[in-house]
């Protein structure tokens, strides 16, 4: 499939993906193991080894390797869009001085820990100047690297490139113009009991289950494990080693097991990568120095986002599954039916956790988030500012605001790691997960006949071929375009919760 023909230029890739698997494998350590006074030396670390893969990318070697690879005649799709990827590279390195790629590097890791204490002690104060100096370096390498419409998009560009704020704001639009006004439907009726969803169930039974789960669907351990962590996430050191995390509350059972669902999702995709882009810049986030094969972080959404709730809430996932989460905890769900249990998963109210909210509140938290980010990247809003501005928000998008910043703005890891501009990706992901959904049926009505046996291959085969096995070959919308035929528009994902809440609320 691969055939770019320079040995020189393959020696020099290799060099990059092999040391953006290993910051990867910091990172993992760093959220799962690692002591709380080893991050000051990890950011020390990461720094060295992100400086170092900014050197390859910038040196003349691999620029004239590089040419010679895009003098070759007869190149597939694979070499060009390989090519590209090393030109956007260079390009984008070229703006920024290796002081401050450094910097960013060793922020990120020290940011962390002081945010996982912040969080803990409820403290934002702990965790304002570290931001702040986050939002600083974004602004200046923004304006470095240049936008169009607003410095937004300098940092959305590294994952999911090309978006514009525009475009971005379009779609908010008319996601809010019908998911508002359907939220204060469902939120007016009679809300489904959900009381036995908080009784204890222990967190070994849990891991038991939720490990069952996530291999059902697909998840191949043999290739990855499951951890716990203080907030959930998927990492990838190779398509051979995907790693997952989730955290189990032992009074609150969505938690775990739907987290699992969701990282799963991820690395599914980072599993069925076609075998032959490993190691290439097809498997490699090139510009944010972070080894990920999914073309964007928006479309990685869609998989995770679709195996957590197109499948994973769904009424006929729980009509196989139910009595396997029954005799995993037995006893304690004996008195609950399995249509009052598909309502109470499915349970739609103003929540102040993203990472638990439901589908239909889901995008309110991210547009909360993407509409903090645009004011701290424009410097309209000031990062001493947050915890105030979240809980008006908050108040104005979901009528509720929380007692504590840990609640609150402290609440999402992805602020200290310098993941500004990756939110919206979030509800780019949710849009996408529809539209391949409606896709898949259409081109294949067995795997509708499958998900109401508990059988996913279909599904999954459909997603390989089409999705996940092409790595970062693919734009977005071209990916959108081959598989559904259609660039991205919002009317399957709002028709399938319009459909799905009416029904469960029996509006």
């Amino acid at each position: 499939m691969i055939s770019l023909e320079t040995n020189q230029l393959n020696a020099h890739v290799s060099e990059i993906s092999n040391i953006l698997n290993v910051i990867n494998l910091l990172n993992w350590d760093a959220s799962t193991g690692m002591p709380e006074g080893a991050s000051e030396n990890r950011g020390k670390q990461i720094a060295t080894l992100s400086q170092l893969a900014q050197k390859i990318i910038l040196s003349d070697e691999l620029s004239g390797a590089l040419k010679v690879a895009e003098s070759k005649n007869d190149q597939t799709i694979y070499d060009i869009r390989s090519q590209k990827a090393l030109r956007d590279a260079i390009d984008h390195f070229s703006k920024i001085p290796a002081s401050l790629v450094a910097k960013q590097a060793q922020l990120s890791a020290e940011a962390e820990t002081a945010w996982r204490e912040a969080r803990a002690n409820n403290d934002f104060k702990k965790f304002q100047p570290f931001l702040t100096q986050i939002i600083d370096l974004k602004r200046d390498i923004a304006e470095r690297v240049g936008y169009e419409n607003h410095p937004y998009e300098a940092v959305t560009n590294e994952f999911e490139t090309g978006l514009k704020v525009p475009i971005l704001q379009t779609l908010f639009k008319q996601l809010r113009e019908r998911l508002v006004p359907l939220a204060k439907k469902v939120h007016a009726a009679e809300k489904p009991d959900n009381e036995f969803l908080f009784r204890h169930f222990p967190i070994e039974k849990q891991y038991q289950f939720s490990t069952a789960l996530a291999k059902k669907i697909g998840y191949d351990f043999s290739r990855g494990r499951l951890d716990t962590t203080t907030h959930p996430f998927e990492i990838s050191m190779t398509r051979e080693d995907v790693r997952i995390t989730t955290r189990f509350n032992p009074n609150f059972l969505n938690a775990g097991v739907f987290g699992t669902l969701h990282e799963a999702g991820h690395a599914i995709y980072e599993q069925n990568v076609a075998p032959e882009l490993s190691g290439t810049p097809l498997t490699l986030d090139l510009l944010g120095l972070y080894a990920v094969a999914g073309t964007s972080y928006g479309v990685h959404e869609s998989q995770s986002r679709l195996w957590e709730n197109r499948v994973g809430r769904s009424f006929e996932f729980w009509q196989n599954h139910f009595g396997l989460l029954k005799d995993t905890f037995k006893g304690s769900l004996d008195d609950v039916s399995l249509d009052t249990f598909y309502r109470a998963i499915n349970r739609s109210e103003p929540s102040f956790i993203r990472v638990e909210a439901d589908e239909l509140t889901y995008d309110l938290h991210i547009m909360l988030r993407a509409e903090i980010e645009m004011g701290l990247m424009d410097g309209s809003l000031q990062v001493k500012q947050l915890p105030e501005f979240w809980r008006s928000k908050m108040q104005e998008y979901l009528g509720i605001s929380p007692d504590n910043d840990t609640q609150g703005v402290l609440q999402d890891i992805h602020w200290s790691k310098g993941m500004i501009g990756s939110f919206p990706t979030y509800t780019l992901g949710n849009v996408m997960a529809s539209q391949f959904m409606e896709a898949a049926l259409k081109q294949n009505p067995q795997i509708n006949n499958d998900l109401s046996n508990a059988q996913y291959d279909s599904l999954l085969n459909w997603l390989r071929d089409n999705i996940l096995k092409h790595g970062r070959t693919y734009t977005p919308d071209e990916l959108l375009v081959r598989a559904t035929g259609k660039s991205l528009g919002p009317e399957y994902y709002l028709k399938y919760l319009e459909v799905k809440f009416s029904n469960i609320y029996r509006l």
